[in-house]
């Protein structure tokens, strides 16, 4: 059997913790041990005591959480230092965002851990209760319409009051993936007229069952594993052309275009947010990695023009019970590949899963889109 260690996240604003009670419940009922470090769930709303009723050992500091351990699992990536100080005996299972902190490959390198990236595990129907990053986007869509109607100087829904009768807001997504389609469902319980922008025509039947108006500009780029592809200088302006008509009347803008392992695509241009009326507002949902929108700066709101950009962050950390709790029974389905029928641990090198999710190992870069990267 194993021992599992959980350390506090150290990344600035974060919320959330790698495993919930009820997850550590399951993994000591299979006679693994859990240590946790003490606060760890703290600000997820899981206090010691619960970890403890759980199994789990609490323990102070992060040296006696790490002593022994045979498995590190976390969500945010710890700094380069701490990489470099665990034992290349003990393997790492979270989230590595390589493409956002390519330094961390070199630590990798040097401390020659087997590491399985958490958001790198193959989107494929069979994994998708593994898909931390369609978990995680769950919640990201959902807070970032709570953003935009706190931002708003408009009510979302429709009023009939004394005063008068208030329309309802004007809503576009844009992207329908999983954060996308989470802010269509949320915008629309709010009471707004909402439509949807992907250039995946595949889209459309799911943006339709939320009741939402598929924008139509006439480009369709479907892509691999479900992705878009890159467009066209032609597509990009044609694409842009009909969204600025539609920009122009909308109140609310939610933008959530990512490609996996590159910038977000720049979609919003500076002339489209001139376009758009005073009192507007953009949520960038892609800001981590670039921002959408050209204005978009990470982590700030700004106004531009009578318009109101913001570049939230790590938004999932905004609701972080819920999403510590689904991170960790994503964590809990991988960890069946991962441990052998003895429980030890020995991922399954001839699953898919594993080949795809697994980045580093015994010193090397094995994860083909990141050894390209590094020249291995």
């Amino acid at each position: 059997m194993a021992t599992i260690a959980v350390l506090k996240e150290h990344a600035n604003g974060e919320r959330r913790v790698a495993l919930d009670p009820a997850t550590c419940a399951k993994l000591t009922g299979q006679n693994h041990t859990i240590k946790i470090q003490a606060g760890a769930g703290a600000l997820a709303g899981f206090d010691d005591a619960a970890y403890e009723q759980a199994g789990a050992t609490v323990q102070t500091s992060a040296d006696q959480v790490l002593d022994g351990a045979d498995l590190l699992v976390w969500i945010t990536p710890p700094g380069d230092e701490q990489l470099q100080k665990l034992p290349a005996s003990i393997t790492l299972l979270g989230m590595m965002l390589p493409g956002q902190h390519p330094h961390l490959l070199d630590a990798l390198k040097a401390g020659q851990q087997q590491t399985l990236a958490m958001e790198l595990v193959p989107r494929i129907t069979r994994a998708q209760s593994m898909d931390v990053l369609s978990s995680q986007a769950t919640i990201a869509g959902y807070q970032a319409v709570l953003i935009a109607a706190d931002l708003s100087p408009r009510l979302f829904p429709m009023l009939t009051t004394a005063a008068g009768t208030l329309r309802p807001s004007k809503v576009i997504v844009i992207g329908a993936g999983v954060a996308g389609l989470q802010a269509i469902a949320t915008a629309r319980r709010l009471g707004a007229q909402v439509e949807a922008y992907d250039i995946r025509a595949a889209a459309r039947e799911q943006v339709q069952s939320l009741g939402a108006r598929m924008i139509d500009t006439g480009v369709n780029a479907e892509g691999e594993g479900g992705y878009a592809r890159e467009l066209t200088d032609a597509e990009k302006q044609q694409q842009a052309d009909v969204l600025a008509e539609h920009m122009a009347h909308a109140d609310v803008v939610v933008s959530t275009a990512a490609i996996p392992g590159r910038p977000a695509p720049k979609i919003i241009t500076e002339s489209m947010i001139n376009g758009m009326q005073a009192g507007s507002v953009v949520v960038d949902l892609a800001a981590e990695t670039g921002g959408n929108c050209v204005l978009t700066q990470p982590g700030e709101t700004i106004h531009s023009n009578g318009v109101t950009i913001a570049g939230p962050l790590n938004l999932a950390s905004r609701s972080p019970l819920h999403a510590s709790e689904m991170y960790a029974r994503n964590v809990l389905e991988l960890l069946k590949l991962v441990f052998d029928e003895n429980g030890a641990v020995a991922p399954a090198m001839d699953d898919e899963v594993i080949t795809g999710c697994l980045l580093a190992q015994a010193g090397n870069i094995v994860h083909p889109h990141y050894a390209e990267q590094t020249g291995e």
